[in-house]
């Protein structure tokens, strides 16, 4: 358990007091909105799951860019109307079904508006949900990560090690 710990202390170290790092991402919808569906990532990329989080919101509202980055994809993808948006650290955000307010190679800055929410995601059990992904990579090389891990917003739980012998 000591082991764990410590490396926890080195991947996160605790920031001076009033030193924090601002984080370079925010919720794409204001205020922070309910996550009606969460992450689910399947065991194997070909699997079925759940590459992102449904946010609860009303058809109408105005959508952000999560963090600033340059607009990689605007436009229709299964009849759905999409964004992405790729950012310096290589992550992508994608952004469904929001009708657009950017171009494809646009740059945008944290908290810009890219689109409004339309209604019409499947499964949402509200008016209209934001589909709100995001990965590393592109095609088969693609990880999906949690979308709320960027806003910090995912616990971290430790497990205890099991004993071995001593070092």
């Amino acid at each position: 358990m000591l082991t764990a710990l410590l490396w926890l202390a080195v991947l996160c170290p605790t920031p001076q007091a009033g030193t924090a790092a601002p984080r370079p991402y925010s919720a794409p919808l204001s205020p922070r909105p309910t996550v009606v569906t969460g992450f689910d990532a399947p065991e194997k990329r070909w699997q079925r799951g759940h590459r992102g989080v449904d946010l609860a919101a009303a058809p109408g509202v105005p959508v952000a860019a999560a963090g600033a980055g340059r607009v990689r994809f605007a436009g229709r993808v299964a009849g759905r109307p999409v964004i992405s948006v790729q950012h310096p650290d290589g992550v992508i955000t994608t952004y469904e079904p929001v009708d657009a307010a950017v171009d494809e190679g646009d740059h945008v800055s944290r908290g810009e508006l890219i689109g409004t929410l339309v209604a019409g995601h499947p499964g949402c059990p509200v008016p209209a949900c934001l589909h709100w992904g995001a990965r590393r990579g592109v095609g088969r090389d693609a990880e999906y990560l949690n979308p709320l891990g960027l806003l910090g917003a995912v616990r971290v739980r430790l497990k205890p090690l099991k004993p071995g012998p001593p070092p």
